[in-house]
């Protein structure tokens, strides 16, 4: 064999990891950023990874490029193991040319996309590019449209998590918009469709990258980051986690996990709860007691604080979690966490991840601007994804379920397989203070002591219908159960739903995949 073939070999092997070379590799990280390759080891377990399309090089000629080397066409593209089970990923080379997507550089994102669906299993996307190659024109452009075909192709079939760790700008945007999950890297991450530049020229308003598209601005404001980290290692560490809780795909249960310690203290459950109904308390307290510990992950901690999502497990198994937040506008629904909800169920009820619900709200958040803005809407969407889900569904109800907030927090009527209430739960078609001011109206107005009398009838409303026993009376509530039992009680309910079947025809007509927000 010749031996000079092999040591040529490797001489281009080393060429090629060296992206754009060791001064730009320095440059990355002085910013604090790592390069693609070292992304994909903190991402795959290690030894594991395996490069696709390593000697892949542009095929342009115009703009200076004839004649020009471009190692791996800016993306490092394969496959390998996260805690043993395989995943697809393509990481852009910011060192060579900016990271910038030409015709190659996607094709090489579209195969191990093809391979990953066409396996079942996840995709990971980590960005960080200059945008489309200018001097590839149109190809660049095209190669954008081939990768967004895919990733709705893709959407409810295999999950796809979308990481931003240095610019995404651009129509490069639009890809992890219509992936699961994104989660950005604080302070170097940045999206936006149109920069700081653009828009100054065409607004006259001067804003910088970072709070024009920056972690924060996308975690808070746009609802667009479900996620920010200080750093990449905590990132990294935080996605190979989120993956264990994934099924690989559709078809798929979420893996179990064996030997998981208790929840926190089931009995301080008891304290939590103010015994003012109109005082707020921290729901996040209620769900530490119910899941196994420290396996609680929210998504979109920051966004829509008013309602609280996320993953966690329940006796090892995944479930997916929904619930009211009493400490932001008393738990109201509003346009934002109308969407946060939807959106989060349906990924749940794609992947087959089950839904346990918590529900404490007074109703919808009352306004010209949320009227305006198109909460009947957005709230619909809520009433379209519980009534749509297939997955096994447990809702309890804590305190106030108003109105129609009640109907959307999966009530049995929108498809609840089994609905739980505390002692402390208030079912009503509204609170006791306005249903009293609309009942008892002309009784109150003609009171010697108007006050006395309608705090007595508030008391009276609240006594015979603002409480869980008449909808338990009606069926609607299948029991009403101690605080403390709640973590046994919704296990025993969702192990009982384990044998639950979809309807087949209605799942095959639709389309589960993720909605953007």
């Amino acid at each position: 064999m010749d031996r000079k073939r092999i040591e040529a070999l490797h001489r281009r092997r080393e060429a090629v990891s060296l992206g754009g070379g060791t001064e730009r590799i320095e440059r990355q990280h002085a910013q604090g950023k790592f390069t693609a390759r070292e992304r994909m080891g903190m991402l795959f377990d290690e030894g594991t990874f395996q490069e696709i399309g390593t000697f892949v090089d542009t095929r342009a000629q115009d703009f200076g490029l004839a004649g020009r080397e471009v190692p791996a066409d800016a993306v490092v593209t394969g496959y390998g193991r996260v805690d043993g089970r395989l995943v697809y990923a393509f990481s852009q080379d910011f060192t060579t040319m900016g990271g910038s997507l030409g015709e190659m550089h996607a094709q090489k994102i579209c195969r191990v996309m093809d391979l990953a669906l066409q396996n079942g299993c996840p995709f990971v996307g980590i960005n960080d590019s200059g945008g489309a190659r200018i001097q590839e024109g149109v190809d660049a452009l095209n190669g954008y449209g081939e990768i967004f075909r895919r990733n709705t192709k893709a959407s409810g079939i295999i999950p796809q998590i979308s990481v931003i760790a240095g610019p995404c700008a651009g129509g490069a945007s639009y890809s992890p918009a219509l992936t699961d999950l994104v989660m950005m890297v604080d302070g170097s991450a940045r999206m936006f469709i149109t920069g700081p530049q653009v828009i100054k020229a065409v607004t006259g308003e001067e804003v910088d990258d970072q709070f024009l598209g920056g972690a924060t601005a996308h975690a808070r404001k746009s609802g667009v980051a479900h996620m920010t980290y200080a750093d990449e290692p905590s990132l990294f560490g935080e996605l190979r986690w989120m993956l264990g809780l994934l099924p690989s795909n559709n078809r798929e249960r979420t893996p179990r996990v064996d030997g998981i310690a208790p929840a926190a203290d089931a009995t301080e459950l008891v304290d939590i709860m103010p015994e003012l109904p109109n005082k707020g308390y921290n729901v996040e307290e209620v769900i530490e007691r119910i899941v196994d510990a420290g396996s609680f992950l929210q998504i979109h901690p920051e966004f829509a604080s008013n309602a609280v999502v996320g993953l966690g497990r329940l006796d090892g198994r995944t479930i997916g979690i929904v619930a009211n937040q009493p400490r932001f506008l008393a738990g109201c629904l509003d346009i934002d966490s109308s969407d946060k909800i939807a959106r989060h169920v349906r990924f749940c009820d794609a992947f087959n991840i089950p839904v346990v619900t918590l529900v404490d709200t007074p109703g919808y958040l009352p306004g010209i601007g949320q009227e305006h803005g198109g909460i009947i809407r957005h709230g619909a969407k809520v009433l379209y994804a519980y009534a749509e889900a297939d997955v096994p569904k447990v809702s309890v109800v804590l305190r106030k379920a108003y109105g129609g907030a009640y109907l959307a927090m999966c009530s049995r009527s929108l498809g609840a397989d089994i609905s739980f209430a505390w002692p402390t739960a208030e079912i009503a078609v509204m609170g006791p203070e306005g249903a009293c001011n609309i009942v008892f109206r002309r009784e109150i107005a003609e009171a010697d002591d108007p006050d006395i009398v309608r705090q007595e009838k508030i008391d009276e409303y609240r006594e015979k219908f603002a409480n869980p026993y008449v909808a338990a009376g009606r069926g609607f509530i299948d029991d009403v159960i101690d605080p403390v039992s709640t973590r046994e009680e919704v296990a025993s309910a969702l192990e009982s739903l384990e044998g639950k079947v979809p309807d087949v025809g209605e799942r095959t007509q639709r389309r589960h995949g993720n909605i953007p927000m």
